[in-house]
């Protein structure tokens, strides 16, 4: 494994008033592992946990944090949190994050997404403590024309279903409240698109890896639905390690704030096809898979981030290559059906990603 240019240094955390939006989720559950073992003061502000099973139960972080059930569309409830914890540093999560469930629920997308993301940059505007805000959002906010180069913070924003579109207006939410308040603020203020992730603990519908990890566990082949789609698949601690690393730098250098891609190098934008098989391969047991379009609705079929920006601006680079997170995804996964420690097997991983 390579290798990270640029160390992070967790101690910055350390006694820090930390609030995260969304942390019930999967990367959510995983940030507030990581937050709790760094020693930050940790509040969470979200729906309850989106699936059963879930990691945020498993992950031993409830009872280490101030852990607050509310809709982030409830402006009210989210500025009485904002309120009480006082949080110097924001990382907003909260999201329906589904392409497939956004053509369902579109209104309830547009007003989580957009209206949600308008209540965090409101609660920031307002409370004078926050000095770090990051607005987490997604590679799909780009108007895709299926090219072949990675798309760069500076093209065009539109994404094409609900989700997708939603983020778009959510990044443009952020710009607003940018020039609108926040350049006259002391408190910085970035945006972080991010590419799929993957990594123990997810258990979402409609995602690959986890319909990866249900059928071997049921020992079921697997269904892919488009095996010709080409991703940026990442771990989810790159992403989560990208984040913390911009709420730290900015927090110390305001300069610093901005729009950043974060995904992985151009090696490892793969197809479906080829992580399935990846899969298949780590998971061993005779696990097989088949191609089985289910007449879905439309989902971008090609799509890389250029990450220049993000390389240059801090010194940063993938730590772990597609196959080193298919790994640990596996590793987690078969842990998971073992009956093994849970808390255990994500420190193991959060201390490889981080520190070795």
């Amino acid at each position: 494994m390579d290798q990270v240019v640029r160390k992070m240094n967790l101690e910055f955390f350390k006694g820090k008033k930390v609030l995260v939006t969304g942390h019930t989720g999967f990367k959510g559950s995983w940030l507030c592992r990581i937050l709790v073992n760094a020693g930050a003061e940790l509040s969470g502000y979200s729906l309850e946990a989106p699936t059963e099973p879930a990691l945020f139960d498993m992950a031993d972080v409830k009872d280490k944090m101030h852990s607050y059930i509310g809709d982030i569309r409830d402006l009210k409830h989210l500025n009485e949190v904002f309120d009480k914890e006082q949080p110097e540093i924001v990382l907003h999560l909260a999201a329906q994050p589904i392409v497939r469930e956004s053509y369902k629920n579109p209104v309830y997308t547009y007003e989580t997404n957009v209206m949600g993301t308008v209540n965090i940059c409101e609660c920031v505007r307002t409370h004078a403590c926050v000095k770090s805000f990051l607005n987490v959002t997604t590679d799909k906010v780009y108007h895709n024309n299926e090219w072949e180069w990675g798309y760069r913070e500076n093209e065009p924003l539109d994404g094409f279903d609900p989700y997708s579109n939603s983020k778009s207006c959510s990044e443009l939410v952020t710009h607003s409240y940018i020039n609108s308040f926040f350049n006259d603020m002391p408190v910085a203020v970035s945006t972080a698109r991010a590419g799929n992730v993957i990594g123990g603990g997810d258990f979402a519908k409609d995602r690959i890896v986890p319909d990866c990890i249900r059928a071997a566990i049921a020992k079921e082949e697997i269904i892919v639905r488009n095996p010709h789609s080409t991703r940026p698949y990442q771990h989810v601690l790159e992403p989560l390690y990208a984040y913390l690393m911009i709420v730290e730098e900015q927090y110390n250098d305001k300069s610093k704030a901005g729009f950043y891609n974060v995904g992985p190098d151009e090696s490892d934008c793969i197809t479906t096809g080829d992580l399935v098989d990846t899969f298949c391969k780590l998971w061993g047991e005779g696990q097989n898979w088949v191609n089985k379009s289910d007449g879905g609705p439309h989902e971008a079929n090609f799509l890389k981030l250029d990450c220049s920006k993000l390389k240059t601006t801090f010194g940063w680079k993938p730590r772990w290559n597609f196959n080193d997170a298919m790994r640990m995804s596996v590793e987690w996964a078969k842990a998971y059906r073992d009956g093994k420690d849970i808390p255990a097997v994500l420190d193991a991983q959060i201390k490889e990603f981080f520190y070795m």
